[in-house]
């Protein structure tokens, strides 16, 4: 199992039941993966063109189910359109999981396309900010499962966002 398809089914596995899908090019591999799933009755998958509309899409059901409910975006100034449901989620204590596909480190900071700065695009906003490893580079085991635990509160007192950068390639 690939790394992206490893990640979707770790948060299938530890209650996301909804992945709001805004698709791009970067995060390709997730949203396949969160559509094979959908296929086979684990997921609800939402495909919203719109990154604003998906960030606020997620956060409704979030609070209407208590259960977090992913975002899965792509890369580049993409990712800032999620911010307005973003601070939302953190003052509403609704938990939220973000899954926003970036390029891997060695192409940020030197001008391709579809990257921007998002080292604390969030902040103070999220509760938790991973950059996850590139994958083949790094272990993405467990992902899923420390993402729910912190948008659900396990790891401070109070439910909240939870935000993933996934370098693709």
């Amino acid at each position: 199992m690939d790394a992206a398809a490893s990640l979707i089914a770790d948060l299938v596995a530890h209650g996301v039941r909804d992945l709001v899908l805004s698709p791009g090019s970067r995060s390709q591999a997730l949203a396949l993966a969160a559509v094979r799933l959908a296929e086979e009755g684990h997921v609800r998958v939402h495909v919203r063109i719109d990154e604003r509309v998906a960030g606020f899409t997620a956060l409704g059901i979030a609070r209407e189910t208590g259960v977090p409910a992913a975002v899965i975006c792509t890369s580049g100034t993409a990712v800032a359109n999620l911010l307005p449901a973003v601070m939302e989620a953190f003052h509403a204590g609704v938990p939220l999981l973000l899954l926003t596909a970036d390029r891997p480190p060695e192409l940020r900071g030197v001008g391709a396309n579809q990257a921007t700065l998002q080292d604390g695009l969030f902040h103070p906003w999220v509760r938790d900010q991973v950059d996850a490893p590139v994958p083949g580079d790094g272990d993405w085991s467990g992902l899923g499962e420390r993402a729910v635990a912190a948008a659900m509160g396990c790891a401070r007192s109070s439910t909240g966002c939870r935000r993933s950068r996934v370098p693709c390639t």
